[in-house]
């Protein structure tokens, strides 16, 4: 049976199948941003011609296939949602404007002029009825059924598609909240219905609130995604598993996937650190950067020490995610980043995109706007002839029409605009990954630039030569470097229960209860899925901090049944896992226990990429043409090869091009490449 990846996203559609012998084949068609679906299934339509079977055959093939989707994303960010009300506990329906009385810690928090928040519920669709829990999980007001009957028929009224419903403390128990989502779910015909418990059961009403508000907003467009999607595939033919890439690295079911919406902001772009963990391995190397330049955007993950990081303090726009995270930051750098003129006069680079619709001008597509793609072909790092293996043929002409637009008010021909702009997206994209490594203390000296997107390979050397990277590491599957993610990934799901104690007072017993709690749920999940509930792999963790501390500090629990003997040592590690991120600790002070965390998966299927022949040092029987490249202010003839006919073992001296079907590797000068036995391409600063 085959597994299928498949990567929605904002230009290309990215397909990875592994077939039953273990080989990867790598399949991209462009975005379709207006429905989405038919992007999904052009990508699989072209990997059935490849392997020669109708549509039909291909799914009735495939045991697994994984989706990865920038949808939810996409929704939040355009401000294209539902119609969205929110259900509260009475006094409380302004929370989500007030916040925590912070300013936008993006901007300066010195300028006055930046525009008041405002929540994807306004106020007056913020309802407040009559209930009340305590942190202790007593109910001392029941739910006012009739008040609520009165909300229900405002709602109506103001034709409401989606609610959110979002109690106090209802993370220690949702008995209201069970019953006001029943209610809304019978007398609201076909609104949907998110509750706080099920999104977020952690303490934090703020964050809380917030991320039943964005599931509500994104939830209805993307379970209606969802479920037409698979009804699609199943009258395609599709007989296996269908799930779902979440934004924390696992992979889920449809039917949890449209329930929790939220869970899938930053779906794709989660993937790419598994997909860069996988190669560390292989190639021998634990503290990676791995970036992923798409069409539209640029993400960064700092992995170190082969763990893939993850956050439960993520900000979207101006909207707090309080779910647990793979840490990518993202930017607005991609291939299709349009260059303009700034107020002063100076050259930017995005964050706006050309995207899949019209693309950037060389496309010949209607777009006029300069882009990133089309510096990089006038600058001869992407061949006009061979752009996706021949499939789009690019335009030099209107690349070099759109952007004499940037160049003419700076009094520079067209290459020399297309070299600024170049060098200006790298910039950009070598500050994003100063932001979350040298800014959190790392020497990226010490780590490996994984380069993975279509247009990653480009860019991926430059930048590195800018931030002082020794080593770039380019996967043979750079071009669909998420999809790829997706294979090496577990399927799973994340459970949490808050308890605030200090240690020297924490009820061990109560702590027991809450994981057997969490480990009977995750094991009636997994049997939901179809998998044995033998092969469930669990591990837990604990967010800590010191007294007064704001922030927590996730460490590790160990399994089985606790005593308090075992307090001792969790405090020790706390102590340790704090060192090892702030580099100092406080074991004079006490410590607190906040929230108990539980991660379940189901181990993946093992990958195992196919060796490629061995040759010798010399490349030369891959030369396939010369090209003059701009490189360094100058016009240089590069000698440009062909990837499917590399062997492991060549050397390639910069400079340099490597043409792949579906990107581009350019090595510039002083600058070394290394084919290795699974056609990566390893390069080496002299």
């Amino acid at each position: 049976m085959k597994r299928v990846c498949i990567d929605v996203g904002g230009t290309f559609t990215d397909c990875l199948v592994m077939t039953e012998a273990g080989e990867l084949h790598a399949f991209k068609t462009p975005s379709t941003p207006t429905a989405p679906a038919t992007g999904f299934l052009n990508s699989l339509e072209k990997a059935a011609r490849f392997f020669n079977q109708s549509l039909k055959a291909l799914l009735a093939d495939v045991d697994i296939s994984v989706h990865g989707t920038t949808l939810a994303t996409n929704t939040l960010i355009t401000g294209r949602g539902a119609k969205t009300a929110m259900i509260t506990t009475k006094g409380f329906r302004d929370l989500v404007e007030i916040r925590r009385g912070i300013k936008d810690e993006r901007v300066s928090l010195y300028n006055f002029f930046i525009p008041p928040y405002e929540p994807l519920a306004p106020r007056y669709l913020r309802y407040g009825v009559e209930e009340r829990t305590l942190y202790t999980g007593e109910v001392t007001a029941p739910l006012n059924e009739n008040e609520l009957d009165e909300i229900i028929s405002q709602l109506k009224k103001e034709q409401i598609e989606s609610v959110a419903i979002c109690f106090l403390h209802s993370y220690a128990n949702p008995q209201n909240e069970k019953r006001a989502a029943e209610l809304c779910s019978q007398k609201l015909d076909g609104a949907y219905v998110s509750t706080s418990h099920a999104i977020l059961p952690v303490w934090g009403e703020f964050e809380r609130f917030s991320a039943t508000l964005i599931d509500a907003y994104v939830g209805r467009i993307v379970s209606g995604y969802f479920n037409s999607l698979e009804k699609q595939l199943r009258e395609s033919g599709l007989g296996g598993r269908l799930l779902i890439m979440l934004t924390n690295g696992l992979m889920q079911t449809v039917d949890y996937s449209a329930r929790s919406a939220v869970y899938l902001i930053g779906s794709g772009p989660a993937a790419a650190p598994s997909g860069a963990l996988y190669l560390g391995d292989l190639t021998g190397h634990k503290d990676l950067i791995t970036i992923d330049m798409g069409g539209t955007s640029f993400d960064v993950c700092v992995i170190r020490d082969r763990e893939i990081p993850t956050t439960t303090e993520r900000w979207e726009g101006d909207h707090r995610l309080a779910i647990k995270m793979v840490d990518v930051h993202s930017a607005g750098a991609g291939g299709g980043s349009i260059a303009w003129i700034d107020a002063l006069g100076l050259l930017r680079v995005g964050p706006q995109s050309a995207g899949a619709e019209p693309g950037p001008a060389c496309y010949g597509k209607g777009g006029t706007e300069p882009t990133v793609t089309d510096a990089d072909l006038l600058l001869g790092y992407l061949p006009a002839d061979y752009f996706l293996g021949g499939e789009i043929m690019l335009n030099e002409e209107l690349a070099r029409a759109a952007v004499e637009k940037v160049g003419k008010p700076l009094r520079m021909g067209a290459k020399e605009a297309a070299e600024a702009i170049f060098t200006t997206i790298n910039t950009v994209m070598a500050n994003s990954i100063t932001d979350v490594s040298t800014k959190r203390g790392f020497d990226v000296r010490d780590f490996v630039l994984v380069a993975g997107g279509g247009a990653g390979p480009v860019h991926a050397v430059f930048i590195a030569e800018h931030l002082d990277i020794p080593t770039v590491l380019i996967p043979s599957y750079s071009a669909v470097f998420s999809a790829f993610g997706m294979q090496a990934m577990d399927i799973g799901r994340d459970y949490a229960r808050t308890y605030v104690s200090r240690v020297d007072r924490v009820d061990i017993d109560r702590v027991n209860r809450l994981y057997d709690e969490m480990e009977r749920e995750a094991k009636k999940d997994v049997e939901s899925m179809g998998f044995p509930t033998t092969d469930i792999v669990l591990s837990r963790t604990a967010e800590m901090r010191y007294t007064r501390q704001f922030h927590q500090v996730e460490s590790e629990i160990p399994l089985g049944e606790l005593s308090q003997k075992d307090v001792t040592t969790i405090v020790d590690g706390f102590h340790k896992r704090h060192e090892e991120l702030y580099n100092f600790s406080m074991p004079w002070r006490g410590v607190e226990f906040i929230t108990f965390r539980l991660k379940a998966t189901v181990p993946r299927a093992a990958i195992t990429l196919m060796k490629i022949k061995s040759g010798s040092q010399n490349a030369s029987a891959a030369l396939k043409r010369k090209r003059t490249c701009r490189l360094s202010g100058r016009d240089v003839e590069v000698p440009v090869y062909d990837g499917a006919r590399l062997l492991s073992g060549n050397v390639i001296q910069g400079p340099a091009i490597i043409e792949e079907p579906a990107t581009t590797v350019v090595i510039p000068e002083r600058y070394v490449t290394r084919v290795d036995d699974y056609k990566n391409y390893l390069v080496h600063r002299q």
